[in-house]
């Protein structure tokens, strides 16, 4: 019989499903960007396989390894600064989208860094013992 792990929390749920949430959003406004709502080049541009790297983490956090909580939280700020460039050079279009990237990437980082934290809180008070109030 296998040993049951132990359903995670209402708020440390909430947090994982953000971040998949957050990171589907990012990988869909990446390929739909390049491709079809702002190309660089008309028809498509290759800057679409940026979403590549996005779709590496999907599995770890799916599966809710730390690990790829705490990686994707700092891999995200390079997608952050590439919106941040784009909304502050690119026509109006781009611009919008720059703008739902900066967004995305921001509620990502968040979610990663509330799981992280709450995980982290979680453990911590399962491996204190109960004291009896004197």
């Amino acid at each position: 019989m296998q040993p049951q792990t132990p359903s995670p929390a209402p708020d440390v749920a909430a947090t994982r499903w953000l971040a998949v949430g957050s990171l589907l959003g990012l990988i869909v406004l990446c390929v739909a960007w390049e491709l079809w709502l702002a190309p660089l080049r008309p028809g498509g541009s290759w800057l679409a396989l940026k979403a590549l790297p996005l779709a590496v983490p999907l599995a770890g956090l799916l599966k809710r390894r730390m690990y790829t909580y705490r990686w994707v939280s700092l891999v995200v700020w390079l997608y952050f600064t590439e919106g941040v460039v784009r909304a502050w050079s690119d026509p109006a279009p781009g611009r919008w989208l720059a703008a739902a990237e900066i967004a995305l990437c921001l509620l990502l980082f968040t979610a990663c860094a509330l799981h992280v934290r709450l995980r982290l809180r979680a453990a911590k008070a399962r491996s204190l013992p109960a004291t009896e109030p004197l």
